[in-house]
């Protein structure tokens, strides 16, 4: 244990991930501990719009957040999933969406039930059976209603920043705009004393939340933790991104399209779309990058698109003395998963969960560490397989990543759903098995074999099922109404937020 209790959280920087953290802590823990926060105007943060997942909601709630006026101030919209376009062939298209797919029992998941009745000659894709990718592919939305939708959100991270910043401050949390300096450091434990700001203010703390974005100003420059770079895996490396006006209603999903190098995105807000375009510096330069986002979005640019440069990858151990990294400080997995919102959130509730009041523990940072790193690369399994299971060799880019080696763990997973059509959720695992059957099998990977239990429902008795369901989602769709109707009679966008 350190020599002393932990009354004074300092966060270095604002944004998403400090703002989601000053919250949250403050909500939490109201006055049982103190909470400043440091960030200057000067420096702007990457966000530009930002897609979540389900996770976030379960969160807002741990917040107390009212869904409607957060989605009118960052003039959010509804997600029900990703519709990705052009990965294992250019052409292709599926979707992932969000909710349980189909029915199945403890035996076996669904999926093999409907392998069974394809090999028996059904054409009904595999998304038939969603109720989230029925309702998006019809672009109908509401909360509420039975079988309820599993939804997220579509946002505006810079007002969604100042939307958690409106809750935060009058709770309690002690904000200060100015620029650091200085990470002072105790000359005898290492662990970080304070910081000194270029107006020579100083801020004393007990623990230090690092917010820098990519700089990792203190767990980084300062502390000195490594970076697990996993560019072997994630080719990608730069982004450009631009709001543009909106042409045409908002769609209740996320848009991947892949290119020649990499993939771009679509994110519909209520006022304005999120647009950019991911990339390999080795496979694309910058210059045509800019042109091809420029010749394939639709509305007009609101700002001239800006650049993102990373490195795919994590800090070998985000808690690091008194110093925790979250956000882009803390790692960065490209958004094709939209798991950045998340990352921030599971490590500011682990947090909560094992807070240090009576001083540092190894026990307890060794803990939260082994946690961050299976759920992190479990996110970037997740995101390797989109590049692996391709097809495509059209340009380099692809083939590199069609023939690239993996890790282990995708490889076990990928010859598990091969051989036997079995996929998994672990303990810290974040996305469950209905996402990867549904990405697998759009990626084109087709199982040799699969759970004979279906054999034991008659033909006609299995026809019949899936037909039934086919028709409770249909029903529950045609009764939902269209998405941007939703919006407006529900959470119309403050412009002025």
């Amino acid at each position: 244990m350190s020599a002393g209790p932990v009354k004074n959280v300092v966060i270095a920087g604002g944004g998403t991930a400090g703002w989601v953290c000053a919250a949250a802590l403050i909500k939490q823990f109201g006055a049982l501990i103190s909470v400043t926060l440091v960030e200057s105007d000067e420096i702007g943060t990457v966000g530009v719009g930002e897609s979540t997942i389900p996770t976030a909601r379960t969160f807002h709630d741990l917040l107390g957040i009212y869904e409607k006026p957060f989605m009118q101030a960052a003039q959010a919209t509804f997600k029900l999933g990703i519709s990705f376009e052009n990965w294992a062939r250019d052409g292709d298209s599926y979707f992932h969406p969000f909710g349980t797919v189909g029915r199945g029992n403890w035996m076996g998941d669904f999926h093999h039930f409907w392998l069974k009745a394809r090999d028996a000659g059904a054409t009904e894709p595999f998304g038939a059976y969603s109720l989230e990718q029925q309702a998006a592919m019809q672009n109908r939305f509401a909360t509420g209603g039975q079988p309820a939708l599993s939804y997220a959100y579509h946002l505006d991270a810079t007002r969604y920043a100042k939307f958690l910043r409106s809750l935060a401050e009058p709770a309690g949390v002690r904000r200060i705009e100015g620029k650091i300096r200085t990470v002072v450091l105790d000359p005898e434990s290492g662990d970080i004393d304070a910081l000194e700001l270029e107006s020579g203010t100083r801020i004393d703390g007990d623990l230090f939340i690092d917010c820098t974005g990519f700089r990792a100003l203190l767990i980084g420059q300062t502390l000195g933790v490594a970076f697990d770079d996993w560019g072997q895996w994630i080719a990608t490396d730069r982004a450009l991104a631009v709001q543009t006006e909106s042409v045409g209603p908002p769609v209740p999903y996320t848009r991947a399209i892949a290119h020649g190098e990499g993939w771009r995105w679509r994110i519909p807000l209520q006022t304005r779309t999120g647009n950019g375009l991911v990339y390999a510096s080795d496979f694309l330069s910058d210059d045509e990058a800019c042109a091809r986002l420029l010749r394939d979005i639709e509305g007009t640019p609101l700002f001239e698109p800006r650049p993102i440069r990373y490195a795919t990858g994590m800090r070998a151990a985000p808690w690091t003395r008194n110093c925790i990294a979250l956000g882009l400080a803390g790692g960065f997995i490209e958004p094709l998963e939209s798991t950045s919102i998340h990352l921030i959130q599971v490590a500011v509730t682990r947090l909560i969960q094992a807070f240090p009041f009576a001083g540092m523990s190894e026990a307890v940072t060794a803990r939260f560490n082994a946690q961050a790193v299976r759920e992190w690369e479990h996110v970037r399994d997740f995101i390797i397989l989109h590049y692996k299971l391709t097809e495509r060799d059209d340009t380099p880019f692809w083939r590199r990543c069609r023939d690239m080696p993996i890790p282990d763990s995708l490889a076990e997973r990928l010859a598990l759903f091969r051989d036997a059509a079995q996929a998994y959720q672990g303990g810290e695992d974040l996305f469950r098995v209905d996402s990867w059957v549904s990405v697998m099998l759009g990626q084109r990977l087709e199982p040799r074999a699969w759970h004979q239990l279906a054999r034991l429902v008659p033909p006609e008795e299995l026809s019949r099922a899936l037909g039934d369901l086919r028709h409770l989602i249909g029903e529950r769709v045609a009764s939902t109404p269209m998405h941007e109707a939703f919006l407006k009679e529900f959470c119309p966008a403050l412009e002025s937020a």
